[in-house]
């Protein structure tokens, strides 16, 4: 008879499990609700010019070798105001910066010895919160995506110095508008003050005779003595 009791007992445990694990169809209403957060990501205002994937390299200095900085999105953002355009790169799975800096006039770009599919270049960047010279190397699958990459930053290295070029032109001629506006108020007050000062030579002559006249008439209209 005791040997029964395990058993039922058993038995009324896998009961109770079962009714526990029975779908009462009871809904649950959050207790939290998550509002939907705008994350920005500091590229709203920029377009993309280039957008590629690749890993990327820097040099170390110290330790005279190559290190990976990450495999992810490279691209080429150009600012709809000012139109500067700047290279930035994020590793694909934390979007981690790698690279951040601006394309300009003086940067240049070239294949690595070696490596069809890979290029270096010279930039001060700042993807580690501050302004670093850092020699890169970008690595592309394919040798075609290297050269589109090398020809696009080309590319917009020369736009940008015919940019500088032209906004320097426009500052020279806005600077030698302004002075000859200058020039020209200085002439014409000058000739204000001129004419001024000019004495009327014709009203002094008119004035003299007609004192001379006056002292002669009265003279014959003294009495004789």
């Amino acid at each position: 008879m005791s040997s029964k009791e395990p058993d039922h007992e058993h038995r009324e445990d896998e009961e109770a499990h079962a009714a526990d694990d029975e779908d009462t169809g009871a809904q649950v209403a959050a207790i939290v609700k998550l509002e939907e957060v705008t994350v920005s990501t500091g590229e709203e205002s920029e377009d993309p010019i280039l957008d590629m994937k690749s890993k990327l390299y820097r040099f170390d200095k110290d330790g005279n070798q190559w290190k990976e900085r990450g495999a992810g999105t490279v691209k080429l953002l150009k600012h709809r105001e000012t139109g500067k355009v700047r290279l930035l790169m994020r590793q694909s799975k934390t979007l981690k910066i790698c690279a951040n800096h601006l394309l300009l006039p003086t940067m240049t770009v070239q294949e690595h010895a070696g490596n069809d599919k890979s290029c270096v270049w010279h930039a001060t960047d700042f993807a580690d919160g501050e302004l670093k010279d850092e020699l890169f190397c970008i690595r592309f699958g394919s040798v075609e995506n290297c050269k589109t990459f090398m020809e696009t930053f080309q590319e917009v290295a020369e736009s940008q110095k015919n940019r500088e070029e032209n906004k320097d032109a426009t500052a020279a001629a806005g600077l030698l508008e302004k002075l000859s506006v200058e020039e020209k108020k200085t002439e014409d007050k000058t000739d204000d003050k001129s004419g001024e000062e000019k004495p009327d030579v014709a009203k002094e002559e008119k004035d003299a005779k007609d004192d001379v006249v006056k002292a002669d008439t009265e003279k014959k209209e003294e009495p004789a003595s």
